[in-house]
């Protein structure tokens, strides 16, 4: 089987590697990837957001599967023309990637559907807004209804920065708060059927103790011992199916990843927001995990035979992955910063260094690694339990450095599942 990835950041990095892993798949071909990437996949130039250009290309190398990463891309309907190009495609269509395109849209099909999820009102006028937050009252959970780039959220104490960032996004969705520990459930879904991965838990805010701006992500780590055992179950149970069955019912199938963003809160869990695909870095310890090949899962998934192949396998043990950033990252993003080490860290065992803001630039002995802004590495562990793995992973990012680099020293520390979700309510 022949494979194209379309992105360039890590979440592709690490489907892209663990398609390379995969006895059934010949072929990884990425665009327009990233140097990691390149290491063992075939790169292509290719503008992701334009579906006939990436139609074009996974014709021309063949591709059995395409795998469709970031949000964007499929909001756009890219998806939907590589199908119309006859290629089986892992990812929804434009009509179902509203499900993350649009956050009030999302609101509508969970209340359909019956899902649990955070009482919340739309919002696109100050005197909405205002009387919303009075509603909900603080902390106050106003979120940008379109596309962020993962950074659209603010959870504050503080009304003025409520309310400055729901004038900034024009068109919001403001919500009661969910107090409880986060958790990322991913289900794989081919339109009726839905397996769900291993839960993961990541690490939103730039600081330690989930203090600061909220980023795109800095670390992750799974399984979460600390989580009920029956969680994925309930949530498919719950969330996942009702949502297929509705978004069936609107003639919108949904085929691909569907990410739920989960607060344990006392009730039980409820949906914090849904996103379109695999979510970066959360994706990257469940992944290193899987057992099952990777390849079968999302190709049966695209092709609409998810039931006939095995749910997905896990190994024992535990993944944890810690992000390495750029200087400024999240509200600006420096870039050309020359990125030592990334040789040794992935010499250490069971270490994979994830590219996701990389570049290669002319030096004076030949092409060298440097940052290309953002999140720029994750460095992945896998060990025989979180501690473990945690361990492997801050040893492994010791050895990488670069001007300016950030990261957070708490990802999957003690106490599990509270870091995060507690430190929301100190805002």
């Amino acid at each position: 089987m022949k494979t194209l990835v379309i992105g360039t950041g890590g979440r592709e990095h690490a489907l892209a590697l663990a398609l390379s892993r995969d006895p059934a798949v010949s072929e990884v071909h990425a665009a327009p990837g990233n140097p990691g990437i390149g290491a063992f996949a075939t790169l292509h130039e290719v503008d992701p957001m334009d579906g006939d250009a990436v139609a074009a290309l996974a014709t021309e190398v063949g591709a059995d599967l395409v795998v469709v990463g970031p949000e964007a891309p499929l909001v756009a309907g890219v998806a939907d023309a590589v199908r119309a190009a006859g290629i089986a495609v892992f990812g929804p269509s434009a009509a179902a990637a509203q499900l993350e395109g649009s956050k009030a849209f999302s609101k509508e099909v969970m209340a359909a559907a019956g899902v649990p999820t955070a009482g919340s009102r739309t919002c696109r006028t100050p005197e909405e807004v205002a009387a919303a937050l009075d509603e909900f009252g603080a902390p106050y959970v106003v979120k940008d209804d379109a596309l962020a780039a993962g950074k659209g959220v603010v959870v504050t104490r503080d009304r003025a920065e409520a309310e400055e960032h729901a004038a900034a996004c024009g068109t919001v969705v403001i919500e009661e708060f969910l107090d409880g520990p986060e958790v990322s459930l991913f289900a794989v879904c081919d339109g009726t059927t839905a397996y769900a991965l291993q839960p993961a838990q990541d690490f939103k805010r730039i600081f330690d103790g989930g203090r600061g701006p909220n980023t795109g992500g800095m670390g992750s780590y799974s399984p979460l011992a600390w989580a009920p055992a029956d969680l994925a179950s309930v949530v498919m149970e719950q969330v996942v199916q009702p949502t297929l069955d509705e978004m069936g019912r609107r003639g919108a199938p949904f085929v691909g990843c569907l990410y739920v963003g989960l607060a344990l809160t006392k009730s039980g869990p409820r949906v914090i927001e849904f996103n379109c695909r695999f979510g970066d870095p959360d994706i990257q310890p469940v992944l290193a995990v899987l057992e099952s090949p990777l390849g079968e899962l999302l190709s049966a998934a695209a092709r609409g035979r998810l039931a006939d192949v095995p749910a997905p396998a896990f190994r024992d043990g535990a993944s944890v992955t810690v992000v390495l950033a750029s200087a400024g990252y999240p509200e600006s993003s420096s870039k050309g910063e020359v990125i030592t080490g990334v040789g040794a860290a992935n010499g250490v065992s069971d270490v994979d260094v994830i590219h996701a803001g990389t570049a290669l630039a002319d030096g004076p002995d030949g092409p060298r690694l440097v940052t290309a802004g953002g999140r720029v590495l994750a460095v992945r562990a896998v060990g025989y339990d979180v501690a473990d793995a945690r361990a492997r992973a801050y040893a492994a990012a010791d050895l990488i450095s670069f001007d300016g680099l950030q990261r957070r020293s708490d990802i999957a520390a003690e106490p599990l599942g509270v870091v995060e979700g507690a430190s929301l309510t100190e805002d």
